[in-house]
Protein backbone atom coordinates (compact mmCIF):
# COMPACT_ATOMS: atom_id res chain seq x y z
CA UNK A 1 0.00 0.00 0.00
CA UNK A 2 1.17 3.50 -0.82
CA UNK A 3 -1.49 5.17 1.30
CA UNK A 4 -0.17 7.73 3.83
CA UNK A 5 -1.68 5.82 6.72
CA UNK A 6 -0.12 7.98 9.42
CA UNK A 7 -1.54 11.16 7.94
CA UNK A 8 -4.90 9.46 7.42
CA UNK A 9 -5.01 8.33 11.07
CA UNK A 10 -5.10 11.93 12.37
CA UNK A 11 -6.60 13.67 9.32
CA UNK A 12 -9.71 11.46 9.20
CA UNK A 13 -11.08 12.51 12.62
CA UNK A 14 -10.14 16.13 11.91
CA UNK A 15 -11.91 16.13 8.53
CA UNK A 16 -14.82 14.33 10.18
CA UNK A 17 -15.02 17.08 12.78
CA UNK A 18 -15.19 19.70 10.01
CA UNK A 19 -17.94 17.73 8.25
CA UNK A 20 -19.96 17.59 11.45
CA UNK A 21 -19.82 21.38 11.63
CA UNK A 22 -21.81 21.44 8.38
CA UNK A 23 -24.68 19.50 9.98
CA UNK A 24 -27.27 21.76 11.58
CA UNK A 25 -28.31 21.14 15.17
CA UNK A 26 -31.96 21.49 15.98
CA UNK A 27 -34.09 18.55 17.03
CA UNK A 28 -33.33 15.27 18.77
CA UNK A 29 -33.39 13.32 15.52
CA UNK A 30 -30.55 15.41 14.10
CA UNK A 31 -28.60 14.99 17.34
CA UNK A 32 -28.93 11.23 16.90
CA UNK A 33 -27.53 11.52 13.37
CA UNK A 34 -24.60 13.57 14.65
CA UNK A 35 -23.84 11.02 17.35
CA UNK A 36 -23.84 8.13 14.88
CA UNK A 37 -21.72 10.08 12.39
CA UNK A 38 -19.14 10.83 15.09
CA UNK A 39 -18.99 7.17 16.18
CA UNK A 40 -18.67 6.04 12.55
CA UNK A 41 -15.82 8.48 11.89
CA UNK A 42 -13.99 7.35 15.01
CA UNK A 43 -14.41 3.68 14.02
CA UNK A 44 -12.92 4.38 10.59
CA UNK A 45 -9.96 6.08 12.28
CA UNK A 46 -9.59 3.06 14.57
CA UNK A 47 -9.58 0.80 11.51
CA UNK A 48 -6.68 2.85 10.10
CA UNK A 49 -4.70 2.35 13.32
CA UNK A 50 -5.32 -1.40 13.07
CA UNK A 51 -4.05 -1.28 9.47
CA UNK A 52 -0.87 0.31 10.82
CA UNK A 53 -0.51 -2.55 13.29
CA UNK A 54 -1.15 -5.14 10.57
CA UNK A 55 1.59 -3.67 8.36
CA UNK A 56 4.06 -3.05 11.18
CA UNK A 57 7.33 -5.01 11.22
CA UNK A 58 7.94 -6.02 14.86
CA UNK A 59 11.52 -7.19 14.23
CA UNK A 60 13.11 -3.76 13.77
CA UNK A 61 13.52 -0.65 15.88
CA UNK A 62 13.52 1.67 12.86
CA UNK A 63 10.70 4.16 12.41
CA UNK A 64 8.14 2.85 9.94
CA UNK A 65 5.43 4.34 7.69
CA UNK A 66 7.64 7.42 7.50
CA UNK A 67 6.29 10.53 5.78
CA UNK A 68 8.55 13.53 5.32
CA UNK A 69 7.81 16.87 3.64
CA UNK A 70 9.20 20.38 3.97
CA UNK A 71 6.94 22.65 6.00
CA UNK A 72 8.92 25.78 6.93
CA UNK A 73 12.23 25.06 5.17
CA UNK A 74 13.86 28.37 6.16
CA UNK A 75 13.98 27.09 9.75
CA UNK A 76 14.38 23.38 8.99
CA UNK A 77 10.84 22.58 10.15
CA UNK A 78 9.32 19.53 8.48
CA UNK A 79 6.17 17.49 8.45
CA UNK A 80 8.09 14.43 9.62
CA UNK A 81 6.10 11.52 11.07
CA UNK A 82 6.82 7.87 11.73
CA UNK A 83 6.13 5.21 14.33
CA UNK A 84 7.99 2.53 16.22
CA UNK A 85 6.69 -0.14 18.57
CA UNK A 86 5.96 2.28 21.42
CA UNK A 87 4.09 4.93 19.44
CA UNK A 88 2.19 2.28 17.43
CA UNK A 89 0.54 0.85 20.53
CA UNK A 90 -0.41 4.26 21.91
CA UNK A 91 -1.94 5.29 18.58
CA UNK A 92 -4.01 2.08 18.54
CA UNK A 93 -5.06 2.79 22.15
CA UNK A 94 -6.24 6.26 21.11
CA UNK A 95 -8.25 4.85 18.22
CA UNK A 96 -9.73 2.18 20.50
CA UNK A 97 -10.90 4.53 23.28
CA UNK A 98 -12.37 7.37 21.19
CA UNK A 99 -15.52 5.53 19.95
CA UNK A 100 -16.03 4.20 23.49
CA UNK A 101 -15.85 7.77 24.81
CA UNK A 102 -18.40 8.90 22.25
CA UNK A 103 -20.75 6.05 23.17
CA UNK A 104 -20.42 6.97 26.84
CA UNK A 105 -21.83 10.44 26.14
CA UNK A 106 -25.13 9.20 24.71
CA UNK A 107 -27.13 9.72 27.88
CA UNK A 108 -25.04 12.35 29.65
CA UNK A 109 -24.66 14.96 26.86
CA UNK A 110 -27.95 16.46 25.74
CA UNK A 111 -27.04 20.02 24.73
CA UNK A 112 -24.68 21.16 21.97
CA UNK A 113 -24.18 17.57 20.83
CA UNK A 114 -22.62 18.64 17.54
CA UNK A 115 -19.99 20.83 19.16
CA UNK A 116 -19.21 18.13 21.73
CA UNK A 117 -18.63 15.53 19.00
CA UNK A 118 -16.48 17.97 17.02
CA UNK A 119 -14.22 18.60 20.01
CA UNK A 120 -13.85 14.87 20.74
CA UNK A 121 -12.77 14.14 17.15
CA UNK A 122 -10.42 17.15 17.07
CA UNK A 123 -8.89 15.95 20.33
CA UNK A 124 -8.34 12.49 18.84
CA UNK A 125 -6.54 14.01 15.84
CA UNK A 126 -4.19 16.03 18.07
CA UNK A 127 -3.40 13.07 20.34
CA UNK A 128 -2.55 10.78 17.43
CA UNK A 129 -0.38 13.54 15.96
CA UNK A 130 1.60 13.76 19.21
CA UNK A 131 2.48 10.06 19.12
CA UNK A 132 3.76 10.06 15.53
CA UNK A 133 5.67 13.37 15.33
CA UNK A 134 9.42 13.05 14.73
CA UNK A 135 9.97 16.78 14.24
CA UNK A 136 10.09 18.52 17.61
CA UNK A 137 8.33 21.63 16.31
CA UNK A 138 5.53 19.51 14.82
CA UNK A 139 5.31 17.61 18.10
CA UNK A 140 4.88 20.89 19.96
CA UNK A 141 2.13 22.01 17.57
CA UNK A 142 0.11 18.83 18.18
CA UNK A 143 0.91 18.95 21.91
CA UNK A 144 -0.58 22.42 22.31
CA UNK A 145 -3.41 21.81 19.84
CA UNK A 146 -4.67 19.12 22.19
CA UNK A 147 -5.28 21.73 24.92
CA UNK A 148 -7.99 23.59 23.01
CA UNK A 149 -10.64 20.84 22.64
CA UNK A 150 -9.92 19.47 26.12
CA UNK A 151 -10.37 22.93 27.64
CA UNK A 152 -13.78 23.32 26.04
CA UNK A 153 -14.88 19.76 26.84
CA UNK A 154 -14.28 20.40 30.55
CA UNK A 155 -15.35 24.05 30.55
CA UNK A 156 -18.65 23.64 28.67
CA UNK A 157 -19.90 20.11 29.39
CA UNK A 158 -18.36 19.64 32.84
CA UNK A 159 -19.99 19.84 36.26
CA UNK A 160 -20.45 22.68 38.76
CA UNK A 161 -16.82 23.86 39.05
CA UNK A 162 -15.96 23.18 35.41
CA UNK A 163 -14.55 26.65 34.64
CA UNK A 164 -12.12 26.49 37.56
CA UNK A 165 -10.99 22.99 36.56
CA UNK A 166 -10.60 23.90 32.87
CA UNK A 167 -8.53 27.02 33.61
CA UNK A 168 -6.35 25.14 36.09
CA UNK A 169 -5.74 22.39 33.54
CA UNK A 170 -4.83 24.96 30.89
CA UNK A 171 -2.50 26.99 33.14
CA UNK A 172 -0.60 23.96 34.44
CA UNK A 173 -0.09 22.46 31.01
CA UNK A 174 0.80 25.76 29.34
CA UNK A 175 3.41 26.49 32.02
CA UNK A 176 5.17 23.24 31.19
CA UNK A 177 4.73 23.79 27.46
CA UNK A 178 6.55 27.12 27.57
CA UNK A 179 9.57 25.49 29.19
CA UNK A 180 9.55 22.75 26.57
CA UNK A 181 9.27 25.28 23.73
CA UNK A 182 12.35 27.13 24.98
CA UNK A 183 14.25 23.81 25.08
CA UNK A 184 13.08 22.88 21.57
CA UNK A 185 14.20 26.24 20.14
CA UNK A 186 17.53 25.83 21.93
CA UNK A 187 18.05 22.43 20.31
CA UNK A 188 17.25 23.86 16.87
CA UNK A 189 19.79 26.63 17.43
CA UNK A 190 22.42 24.14 18.64
CA UNK A 191 21.89 22.11 15.46
CA UNK A 192 22.39 25.27 13.41
CA UNK A 193 25.64 26.02 15.22
CA UNK A 194 26.88 22.47 14.69
CA UNK A 195 25.85 21.98 11.05
CA UNK A 196 25.03 25.41 9.64
CA UNK A 197 21.29 24.76 9.24
CA UNK A 198 18.30 24.63 11.56
CA UNK A 199 16.61 21.30 12.19
CA UNK A 200 14.15 19.93 14.70
CA UNK A 201 14.49 16.35 13.43
CA UNK A 202 14.63 14.20 16.57
CA UNK A 203 17.04 11.73 14.90
CA UNK A 204 19.51 14.44 13.91
CA UNK A 205 19.25 16.14 17.28
CA UNK A 206 19.90 12.86 19.10
CA UNK A 207 23.27 12.75 17.31
CA UNK A 208 24.35 16.18 18.58
CA UNK A 209 27.18 16.33 21.07
CA UNK A 210 25.55 18.17 23.95
CA UNK A 211 27.68 19.09 26.99
CA UNK A 212 26.39 17.64 30.23
CA UNK A 213 25.67 21.03 31.85
CA UNK A 214 23.46 21.93 28.89
CA UNK A 215 21.82 18.50 28.99
CA UNK A 216 20.85 19.14 32.60
CA UNK A 217 18.91 22.32 31.82
CA UNK A 218 17.30 20.99 28.66
CA UNK A 219 16.32 17.75 30.38
CA UNK A 220 14.68 19.65 33.23
CA UNK A 221 12.69 21.78 30.77
CA UNK A 222 11.35 18.69 28.96
CA UNK A 223 10.91 16.62 32.13
CA UNK A 224 8.89 19.27 33.98
CA UNK A 225 6.54 19.66 31.00
CA UNK A 226 6.02 15.90 30.84
CA UNK A 227 5.81 15.51 34.64
CA UNK A 228 2.92 17.99 34.72
CA UNK A 229 1.11 16.01 32.06
CA UNK A 230 1.65 12.59 33.74
CA UNK A 231 0.99 14.06 36.41
CA UNK A 232 3.91 13.27 38.70
CA UNK A 233 3.80 14.26 42.36
CA UNK A 234 3.84 17.21 43.29
CA UNK A 235 2.57 18.49 39.89
CA UNK A 236 -0.63 16.46 40.18
CA UNK A 237 -3.09 18.90 41.77
CA UNK A 238 -4.82 19.82 38.49
CA UNK A 239 -5.79 16.21 37.74
CA UNK A 240 -8.44 15.43 40.40
CA UNK A 241 -10.26 18.70 39.59
CA UNK A 242 -10.16 18.03 35.85
CA UNK A 243 -11.36 14.44 36.26
CA UNK A 244 -14.17 15.23 38.68
CA UNK A 245 -15.49 18.17 36.67
CA UNK A 246 -15.05 16.65 33.18
CA UNK A 247 -17.91 14.81 31.47
CA UNK A 248 -17.56 11.03 31.33
CA UNK A 249 -16.14 11.05 27.80
CA UNK A 250 -13.57 13.67 28.81
CA UNK A 251 -12.50 11.61 31.82
CA UNK A 252 -12.11 8.47 29.68
CA UNK A 253 -9.85 10.22 27.18
CA UNK A 254 -8.00 12.18 29.86
CA UNK A 255 -7.15 9.03 31.84
CA UNK A 256 -6.84 6.71 28.85
CA UNK A 257 -4.66 8.78 26.52
CA UNK A 258 -3.80 12.33 27.61
CA UNK A 259 -1.86 11.31 30.70
CA UNK A 260 0.17 8.87 28.57
CA UNK A 261 1.45 11.81 26.54
CA UNK A 262 3.58 12.74 29.56
CA UNK A 263 5.10 9.30 30.06
CA UNK A 264 5.51 8.89 26.28
CA UNK A 265 7.36 12.21 26.18
CA UNK A 266 9.77 11.04 28.86
CA UNK A 267 10.54 7.86 26.87
CA UNK A 268 10.63 9.43 23.42
CA UNK A 269 12.38 12.75 24.10
CA UNK A 270 13.57 13.57 27.63
CA UNK A 271 15.49 10.37 28.41
CA UNK A 272 17.03 9.47 25.00
CA UNK A 273 17.90 13.04 23.91
CA UNK A 274 19.66 13.86 27.20
CA UNK A 275 20.78 10.45 28.46
CA UNK A 276 23.45 11.53 30.93
CA UNK A 277 21.16 14.09 32.52
CA UNK A 278 18.48 11.39 32.67
CA UNK A 279 20.88 9.05 34.48
CA UNK A 280 21.66 11.82 36.96
CA UNK A 281 18.04 12.77 37.68
CA UNK A 282 16.47 9.29 37.44
CA UNK A 283 16.83 8.42 41.17
CA UNK A 284 15.13 11.68 42.16
CA UNK A 285 12.33 11.25 39.63
CA UNK A 286 11.84 7.66 40.81
CA UNK A 287 11.60 8.91 44.40
CA UNK A 288 8.84 11.33 43.38
CA UNK A 289 7.13 8.48 41.52
CA UNK A 290 7.14 6.24 44.63
CA UNK A 291 5.84 9.11 46.78
CA UNK A 292 3.07 9.59 44.22
CA UNK A 293 2.24 5.88 44.26
CA UNK A 294 1.74 5.82 48.04
CA UNK A 295 0.25 9.32 48.32
CA UNK A 296 -2.28 8.73 45.53
CA UNK A 297 -3.36 5.44 47.10
CA UNK A 298 -3.74 6.91 50.61
CA UNK A 299 -5.76 9.89 49.39
CA UNK A 300 -7.94 7.63 47.23
CA UNK A 301 -8.85 5.57 50.32
CA UNK A 302 -10.60 8.49 52.01
CA UNK A 303 -12.54 9.85 49.02
CA UNK A 304 -16.35 9.89 49.36
CA UNK A 305 -16.75 10.53 45.59
CA UNK A 306 -16.22 7.54 43.27
CA UNK A 307 -14.86 9.68 40.45
CA UNK A 308 -12.37 11.43 42.72
CA UNK A 309 -11.25 8.05 44.06
CA UNK A 310 -10.52 6.82 40.53
CA UNK A 311 -8.75 10.12 39.76
CA UNK A 312 -6.33 9.70 42.66
CA UNK A 313 -5.81 6.08 41.65
CA UNK A 314 -4.48 7.45 38.35
CA UNK A 315 -1.85 9.45 40.25
CA UNK A 316 -0.81 6.23 41.95
CA UNK A 317 -0.80 4.02 38.84
CA UNK A 318 1.06 6.52 36.66
CA UNK A 319 3.76 6.59 39.33
CA UNK A 320 4.45 2.95 38.44
CA UNK A 321 4.97 3.92 34.79
CA UNK A 322 7.47 6.63 35.70
CA UNK A 323 9.30 4.22 38.03
CA UNK A 324 9.63 1.69 35.20
CA UNK A 325 11.06 4.35 32.88
CA UNK A 326 13.58 5.45 35.52
CA UNK A 327 14.79 1.85 35.97
CA UNK A 328 16.17 2.12 32.41
CA UNK A 329 16.33 -1.63 31.88
CA UNK A 330 14.40 -3.96 29.58
CA UNK A 331 11.88 -5.17 32.14
CA UNK A 332 11.19 -1.74 33.61
CA UNK A 333 10.68 0.06 30.31
CA UNK A 334 8.62 -2.69 28.71
CA UNK A 335 6.52 -2.78 31.86
CA UNK A 336 6.09 1.00 31.67
CA UNK A 337 4.75 0.85 28.11
CA UNK A 338 2.50 -2.09 28.98
CA UNK A 339 1.18 -0.29 32.05
CA UNK A 340 0.36 2.76 29.90
CA UNK A 341 -1.88 0.56 27.78
CA UNK A 342 -3.35 -1.34 30.75
CA UNK A 343 -4.09 1.86 32.65
CA UNK A 344 -5.82 3.32 29.60
CA UNK A 345 -8.13 0.30 29.41
CA UNK A 346 -8.86 -0.25 33.10
CA UNK A 347 -9.06 3.35 34.34
CA UNK A 348 -10.95 4.40 31.22
CA UNK A 349 -13.35 1.55 32.01
CA UNK A 350 -13.74 2.69 35.62
CA UNK A 351 -14.63 6.23 34.55
CA UNK A 352 -17.09 4.81 32.01
CA UNK A 353 -18.87 2.68 34.61
CA UNK A 354 -18.87 5.41 37.25
CA UNK A 355 -20.35 7.71 34.61
CA UNK A 356 -23.15 5.21 33.98
CA UNK A 357 -24.02 5.17 37.67
CA UNK A 358 -23.82 8.97 37.80
CA UNK A 359 -26.16 9.34 34.80
CA UNK A 360 -28.70 7.09 36.53
CA UNK A 361 -28.58 8.60 40.02
CA UNK A 362 -27.08 12.07 39.38
CA UNK A 363 -24.67 11.52 42.24
CA UNK A 364 -21.25 9.92 42.61
CA UNK A 365 -21.17 9.70 46.41
CA UNK A 366 -20.37 6.17 47.56
CA UNK A 367 -22.72 6.58 50.53
CA UNK A 368 -25.68 7.03 48.16
CA UNK A 369 -25.28 3.52 46.75
CA UNK A 370 -25.30 -0.02 48.13
CA UNK A 371 -26.83 -3.34 47.15
CA UNK A 372 -26.60 -2.69 43.39
CA UNK A 373 -25.53 -6.28 42.77
CA UNK A 374 -29.14 -7.45 43.05
CA UNK A 375 -30.47 -4.56 40.95
CA UNK A 376 -27.98 -4.48 38.04
CA UNK A 377 -25.97 -7.74 38.04
CA UNK A 378 -24.49 -7.26 34.55
CA UNK A 379 -23.08 -3.83 35.35
CA UNK A 380 -21.78 -5.27 38.61
CA UNK A 381 -19.96 -8.05 36.74
CA UNK A 382 -18.37 -5.57 34.33
CA UNK A 383 -17.36 -3.31 37.21
CA UNK A 384 -15.78 -6.26 39.01
CA UNK A 385 -13.69 -7.26 35.97
CA UNK A 386 -12.40 -3.72 35.48
CA UNK A 387 -11.76 -3.30 39.21
CA UNK A 388 -9.71 -6.50 39.39
CA UNK A 389 -7.82 -5.42 36.28
CA UNK A 390 -7.02 -2.09 37.90
CA UNK A 391 -5.56 -3.68 41.04
CA UNK A 392 -3.39 -6.06 39.02
CA UNK A 393 -5.04 -9.45 39.46
CA UNK A 394 -3.02 -12.15 37.61
CA UNK A 395 -4.73 -13.04 34.35
CA UNK A 396 -5.84 -9.45 33.72
CA UNK A 397 -4.01 -6.57 32.08
CA UNK A 398 -2.85 -4.70 35.17
CA UNK A 399 -0.73 -7.58 36.44
CA UNK A 400 1.73 -7.81 33.54
CA UNK A 401 2.80 -4.17 33.58
CA UNK A 402 3.12 -3.92 37.35
CA UNK A 403 5.07 -7.18 37.55
CA UNK A 404 7.57 -6.10 34.89
CA UNK A 405 7.97 -2.65 36.47
CA UNK A 406 8.58 -4.14 39.92
CA UNK A 407 11.07 -6.61 38.47
CA UNK A 408 12.90 -3.87 36.57
CA UNK A 409 12.94 -1.57 39.60
CA UNK A 410 14.22 -4.38 41.81
CA UNK A 411 17.10 -5.03 39.40
CA UNK A 412 17.93 -1.33 39.45
CA UNK A 413 17.45 -0.46 43.16
CA UNK A 414 15.38 -2.70 45.45
CA UNK A 415 14.61 0.18 47.81
CA UNK A 416 12.08 1.65 45.39
CA UNK A 417 10.15 -1.61 45.28
CA UNK A 418 9.24 -1.32 48.97
CA UNK A 419 7.17 1.81 48.43
CA UNK A 420 5.79 0.59 45.12
CA UNK A 421 4.75 -2.70 46.71
CA UNK A 422 2.87 -0.80 49.41
CA UNK A 423 1.02 1.02 46.64
CA UNK A 424 -0.07 -2.32 45.13
CA UNK A 425 -1.53 -3.42 48.47
CA UNK A 426 -3.28 -0.12 49.08
CA UNK A 427 -4.80 -0.12 45.59
CA UNK A 428 -6.51 -3.42 46.37
CA UNK A 429 -7.79 -1.93 49.64
CA UNK A 430 -9.43 1.20 48.25
CA UNK A 431 -10.77 -0.37 45.04
CA UNK A 432 -12.30 -3.44 46.68
CA UNK A 433 -13.64 -1.36 49.57
CA UNK A 434 -15.39 0.96 47.10
CA UNK A 435 -16.76 -2.03 45.18
CA UNK A 436 -18.11 -3.59 48.38
CA UNK A 437 -19.87 -0.41 49.54
CA UNK A 438 -21.42 0.31 46.16
CA UNK A 439 -22.57 -3.15 45.06
CA UNK A 440 -22.95 -5.35 48.14
CA UNK A 441 -25.23 -5.22 51.16
CA UNK A 442 -28.88 -4.26 51.28
CA UNK A 443 -30.55 -1.72 49.02
CA UNK A 444 -31.09 1.00 51.61
CA UNK A 445 -31.91 3.83 49.19
CA UNK A 446 -35.22 3.29 47.33
CA UNK A 447 -33.89 5.18 44.26
CA UNK A 448 -31.33 2.42 43.72
CA UNK A 449 -34.00 -0.28 43.45
CA UNK A 450 -35.46 1.29 40.32
CA UNK A 451 -32.30 1.58 38.22
CA UNK A 452 -31.96 -0.29 34.89
CA UNK A 453 -29.11 -2.66 34.09
CA UNK A 454 -26.80 -2.21 31.12
CA UNK A 455 -28.50 -0.97 27.95
CA UNK A 456 -27.46 -2.12 24.45
CA UNK A 457 -25.36 0.97 23.71
CA UNK A 458 -23.71 0.63 27.12
CA UNK A 459 -22.92 -2.99 26.33
CA UNK A 460 -21.21 -1.82 23.14
CA UNK A 461 -18.94 0.44 25.21
CA UNK A 462 -18.27 -1.91 28.13
CA UNK A 463 -17.66 -5.24 26.40
CA UNK A 464 -14.57 -4.15 24.38
CA UNK A 465 -12.91 -2.85 27.56
CA UNK A 466 -13.61 -6.05 29.52
CA UNK A 467 -12.44 -8.18 26.58
CA UNK A 468 -9.25 -6.15 26.19
CA UNK A 469 -8.48 -6.43 29.92
CA UNK A 470 -8.66 -10.22 29.60
CA UNK A 471 -6.76 -10.45 26.29
CA UNK A 472 -3.92 -8.28 27.60
CA UNK A 473 -3.71 -10.39 30.74
CA UNK A 474 -3.62 -13.76 28.95
CA UNK A 475 -1.69 -12.88 25.76
CA UNK A 476 0.84 -10.19 26.76
CA UNK A 477 3.23 -11.17 23.95
CA UNK A 478 0.82 -9.61 21.43
CA UNK A 479 1.77 -6.23 22.88
CA UNK A 480 5.28 -6.91 24.17
CA UNK A 481 6.59 -8.16 20.82
CA UNK A 482 6.11 -4.96 18.76
CA UNK A 483 7.74 -2.77 21.40
CA UNK A 484 10.71 -5.04 22.20
CA UNK A 485 13.24 -3.84 19.54
CA UNK A 486 12.54 -0.16 20.27
CA UNK A 487 12.79 -0.62 24.03
CA UNK A 488 15.99 -2.65 23.64
CA UNK A 489 17.65 0.11 21.62
CA UNK A 490 16.51 2.73 24.11
CA UNK A 491 17.89 0.68 27.01
CA UNK A 492 21.24 0.29 25.22
CA UNK A 493 21.47 4.06 24.80
CA UNK A 494 20.69 4.66 28.47
CA UNK A 495 23.14 1.99 29.62
CA UNK A 496 25.84 3.59 27.48
CA UNK A 497 25.14 6.88 29.25
CA UNK A 498 25.40 5.16 32.64
CA UNK A 499 28.86 3.95 31.70
CA UNK A 500 30.03 7.51 30.95
CA UNK A 501 31.17 9.69 33.81
CA UNK A 502 29.35 12.99 34.17
CA UNK A 503 32.14 15.45 33.46
CA UNK A 504 32.15 18.89 31.85
CA UNK A 505 33.51 17.54 28.57
CA UNK A 506 31.13 14.58 28.31
CA UNK A 507 28.65 14.40 25.46
CA UNK A 508 25.77 12.23 24.31
CA UNK A 509 26.17 8.58 23.25
CA UNK A 510 25.36 7.29 19.76
CA UNK A 511 22.27 8.53 17.86
CA UNK A 512 18.85 7.38 18.99
CA UNK A 513 18.01 5.60 15.72
CA UNK A 514 20.07 4.54 12.71
CA UNK A 515 19.26 6.27 9.40
CA UNK A 516 15.75 5.47 8.25
CA UNK A 517 15.60 2.92 5.50
CA UNK A 518 12.64 2.07 3.33
CA UNK A 519 9.16 2.75 4.60
CA UNK A 520 7.38 -0.41 5.70
CA UNK A 521 4.56 -1.35 3.32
Amino acid sequence: MNLPLLTLSWALPLVGAVLLLLVGNADGRRNGLIRWMAVAISLVAFAVTLALWAGFDPTTSDFQFVERHDWIPAFGIEYFVGIDGISLLLIVLTGFLTPIALLSSWEGIEKNVKEFSVFILALEAAMIGVFMSLDLFLFYVFWDAMLIPMYFLVGIWGYDQRIYAAIKFMLYTMAGSVLMLVAILTLGYMHMQATGSYSFDVIKISALEIPVQTQMWLFLAFAIAFAIKVPLFPFHTWLPDAHVQAPTAGSIILAGVLLKMGTYGLMRFAFPLFPQAAVYFAPWIALLAVIGIVYGALVAMVQPDMKKLVAYSSVSHLGFVVLGICAMNMQGMQGAVYQMLAHGVSTGGLFLLVGMLSDRRHTRLISEFGGLKSVMPRLTAAFLIITLASIGLPGLNGFVGEFLIMLGAFRWDPRYVVGAGLGVILSAVYMLWMFQRVFYGEVTNPHNAEQPDLRPREWAAVLPLCAMAIVMGIFPSLFLKPMAPTVEQLVQRMQAARNLSIEPGSTSPAPLHPPIGEVAP
